[in-house]
């Protein structure tokens, strides 16, 4: 088994299953923290300082990447009308894990903290990552972290940890104030 995990986060809250599972497993994991889908920019810096947090109070190695909001804006512009879980979230989730990718040692295992979440389609997820991680010559790991009450314990953890929690997956056409 290769100890090494580059996992991909999409907000504190969730990471802190797959983080403290992994860190139990024994493995060394890498945290990278892409936010620019992430909108408005105050709600971007609440949720980096939360990873922040996760990241000091398990001494998680975490990279962040720029924000960079027009690179979300301008690969989604023509699908703002798409339903939530729609062709925008694909276009998404290939940004973020292209972006965590990049960061990536060639055979690495990887993986995301987004499958904790119940409203996540996690074949869409496995599909696009497991595609992402080939072309970096990465090791996808399709690995489903809501099951054995992991969205539960995340909630949990989250609130022993007092990490923020949002309520919308961040990007503007979730948030309602946008619309």
């Amino acid at each position: 088994m290769n100890p090494e995990m580059l996992l991909h986060i999409c907000c504190a809250p969730d990471a802190t299953v797959p983080v403290m599972d992994l860190l139990s497993q024994g493995r060394h994991v890498r945290g990278f923290f892409y936010g620019s889908n992430i909108h408005p920019y105050e709600e971007y810096a609440r949720r980096l300082e939360a990873v922040k947090i996760l990241a000091a109070k398990t001494n998680l190695e975490v990279e962040i990447a720029e924000y960079n909001p027009d690179e979300w804006l301008i690969a989604t512009r023509d699908l703002r009308d798409e339903p939530e879980g729609g062709k925008r979230c694909d276009v998404c989730f290939r940004l973020q894990f292209e972006a965590a990718a990049r960061h990536g040692k060639i055979g690495e295992n990887f993986c995301t903290s987004l499958t904790i979440s119940p409203h996540k389609n996690v074949q869409k997820i496995f599909a696009i990552g497991s595609q992402i991680a080939s072309k970096y010559n990465l090791d996808w790991q399709n690995i489903i972290w809501r099951k054995n009450d992991g969205f539960k314990r995340s909630v949990q953890i989250s609130r022993e940890l007092g990490l923020y929690r949002q309520n919308y997956c961040g990007c503007m056409c979730s948030y309602r104030p946008y619309l």
